[in-house]
């Protein structure tokens, strides 16, 4: 890395402790979109907005300021990376204050990154779920702390259960507590089509060991949010996908979110890169990962935009109102689930952090083939920062880009 790199593409120490450690050590370039669209646009209109390279800032002399400062730096980071894209953006509330879109969506067809460009999220997909578990809570359909054996019995089949504990809990598939290991030890449970994800949870639960004693320690499962997603469309009698569509994308209107693309999201789909530390770049495996990646649904299948988590943010920071959510479970959701400590861990669906300024904030990363995502919120403030890429290293850290200035953003707001 070259003396002139921005101060956040260096090593930062943690500040999402846990899991966002776990998530988004990953880093992230981007080069110049050679788009041509500027303007403003209302957070809603999607499909004015879809192919703009840049949503300018408003004009506030201190937060512009620090905003042009990131979009320059990103954009040195990723005509010096010289692989794919990154659009980011800003919100405060549900209103997008800012984005833009860097370097190449396909690098190929030289189709730039815009604002509307479609990107993998990967486990912020678990966030996603977790919002699901909550408007299911709200409703009285389940409670967090039921036992996943009342609706999914195959859980008795988990491997090397200590003796003597209590059921798992929904809450405990939420917040990575329930002791259970990263993934199934079954060969092919993150491969196949997207269609049969249901049957390699299934078939995976045979094979998915306890490590820790349920609640003692936070224990990062992916297999661990499989197995919610899958016990909530049971409590529901509803296909997940389904649910999700009608708990959280269509109640926000995340018209670019979903799980199984159509042509309309198809081409504004950024092509996935693997670019790896001998320069060869893969676009092939990051491609067959769109048909499916077995299990790996609930806790890593969303595709959004920029736009869409903008709105999911505004809903956690409460800036929708309490219409979706109501405040004692969204603020239960952003409460530190974790015994390790209280300033800092994970939620339900969220890492939480609190910085050296007290500034309490939440988030959440993914990282699958070809694509990486981050996203970070402060209630208090309800400013938040969305970041997506196509490719997965780089010049920059995008846990630290974003951290920063959000930071930056709070000082000044």
């Amino acid at each position: 890395m070259s003396a002139s790199a921005p101060r956040w593409s260096r090593r930062f120490p943690p500040v999402l402790i846990l899991a966002l450690l776990v998530l988004f050590g990953l880093s992230d370039p981007a080069r110049c979109a050679r788009g041509t669209g500027t303007g403003s646009a209302s957070a809603g209109s999607t499909d004015a907005t879809a192919f703009r390279s840049e949503i300018p800032a408003s004009p506030d002399s201190a937060r512009d300021a620090a905003i042009t400062r990131f979009a320059r730096d990103l954009a040195a980071d990723v005509r010096a990376d010289d692989v794919g894209g990154i659009t980011a953006a800003v919100f405060q509330g549900e209103r997008m204050i800012w984005a833009r879109g860097f370097g190449w969506a396909d690098r190929n067809r030289k189709i730039p990154a815009a604002v509307g460009t479609v990107y993998r999220t990967g486990s912020i997909s678990k966030s996603v779920t977790a919002l699901v578990l909550a408007r299911l809570a709200d409703r009285g359909v389940v409670s967090l702390d039921d036992p996943v054996e009342r609706y999914l019995p195959e859980i008795r089949a988990l491997k090397d259960r200590p003796v003597g504990t209590d059921p798992i809990t929904l809450r405990q598939l939420a917040s990575h507590t329930a002791g259970l290991i990263r993934e199934p030890e079954l060969e092919g449970a993150a491969s196949g089509p997207i269609v049969l994800w249901e049957q390699r949870v299934l078939a995976s639960i045979p094979t998915t060991r306890f490590q820790d004693l349920p609640g003692e320690r936070y224990s990062y499962s992916n297999i661990g949010f499989g197995i919610l997603g899958l016990t909530l469309s049971r409590a529901a009698n509803r296909p997940f996908m389904d649910l999700v569509r009608e708990l959280v994308f269509e109640p926000l209107e995340m018209t670019s979110s979903t799980f199984i693309l159509d042509a309309e999201l198809e081409s504004r789909l950024a092509t996935g890169y693997v670019n790896r530390r001998d320069g060869t770049i893969d676009a092939e495996h990051p491609a067959q990962e769109h048909e499916g990646r077995g299990y790996k649904v609930p806790n890593g299948g969303v595709y959004s935009t920029v736009h869409d988590m903008g709105r999911f943010m505004a809903l956690m920071t409460g800036a929708l109102g309490h219409e979706i959510l109501s405040p004692e479970v969204r603020e239960e959701m952003l409460t530190v689930q974790t015994p390790e400590e209280e300033d800092g861990g994970y939620g339900l669906g969220f890492s939480i952090a609190t910085d050296s300024l007290a500034h309490r904030v939440m988030g959440h990363g993914g990282s699958v083939a070809g694509y990486n995502a981050y996203i970070l919120f402060h209630p208090a403030t309800d400013l938040g920062v969305v970041l997506f890429r196509n490719y997965n290293r780089g010049e920059t850290s995008l846990g630290g880009a974003a951290r920063a200035l959000l930071a930056e953003l709070i000082r000044v707001s």
